[in-house]
């Protein structure tokens, strides 16, 4: 049971992942359809059993996984041990809860249900590779955060005091709040500068805000680039258990024995 719930080696496994992936969509695809007014009030019931079969059968999927690993403690406190709790409890909850006074409630409750889709995460393999450059790259995004919150205060506390509040930037706070949205170049336009110095400066900070957005971008990619050819690099050598050998190597640079490299590159190489 562990081995085809937790793992996709076997032909039972992947089935099982290809299935549970299927559900979790179609699901997630009920409650969408539940919000539709319209669609809710021509097919309400139907989606109404078409949610109790699926919260069924993620009940049923909780248990297991419960049961096959060896702490259910442990998994039950996991990051998806608490997503797939939060996957049926709503559900159970809106039955605890009924009545017209608990309608926005069960509503909320409802809604939760779409942290089904999180449940996917795990079944992708490139989400864990961008899972561990995100992981890597913590202490690098962290000083950049940390930098442009110190700029935006810097910024928006200039613009208070070059506008003032009867341009509309009544405060610091609300100050710093048009230099988070002009820095992100998202631009709403409730808020902008009337004097010559402040849209100068205003036109500082959105030239500035391009050449941003590319800095943690950036730094994620260099950290996945560099574990995607960590896991592809050649394996140790047989002979000698030595690594560190180039990726396009054949021999090992050490003892000269033949290295182990997959089928398809030995073709390329004949």
């Amino acid at each position: 049971m562990n081995e085809i719930i937790f793992e996709a080696d076997s032909c039972a496994g992947r089935w099982f992942d290809i299935l549970l992936i299927l559900f979790i969509v179609l699901s997630v695809l009920v409650v969408m359809l539940d919000s539709v007014s319209l669609v809710r009030s021509e097919y309400g019931s139907l989606l109404y059993i078409l949610e109790w079969v699926f919260t069924i059968l993620f009940s049923i999927e909780y248990v297991l996984r419960l049961i096959s690993v060896i702490s259910p403690l442990k998994y039950a406190t996991s990051f998806f041990g608490v997503i797939d709790l939060l996957a049926i409890v709503p559900t159970y909850l809106s039955v605890l809860l009924p009545g017209s006074q608990y309608f926005m409630v069960i509503r909320v409750l409802r809604v939760l249900r779409i942290f089904r889709v999180l449940k996917l995460v795990q079944y992708l393999r490139e989400a864990r590779l961008l899972i561990r450059a995100l992981i890597a790259s913590r202490r690098k995004i962290t000083v950049f955060i940390f930098t442009v919150l110190t700029m935006v205060v810097i910024l928006g506390s200039l613009m208070y005091v070059i506008e003032g509040e009867e341009h509309g930037f009544t405060s610091i706070p609300r100050s710093i709040y048009w230099s988070i949205v002009t820095l992100t170049t998202v631009g709403y336009g409730d808020i902008s500068p009337k004097t010559s110095t402040g849209q100068t400066l205003a036109a500082i900070i959105m030239i500035l805000g391009y050449s941003i957005i590319a800095v943690p971008t950036g730094i994620v990619s260099v950290e996945m680039a560099q574990l995607s050819s960590k896991s592809n690099a050649i394996p140790p050598c047989p002979n000698c258990v030595k690594a560190g050998h180039d990726n396009d190597a054949r021999f090992c640079k050490y003892c000269g024995s033949a290295l182990a490299i997959e089928q398809g590159e030995k073709d390329d190489a004949n």
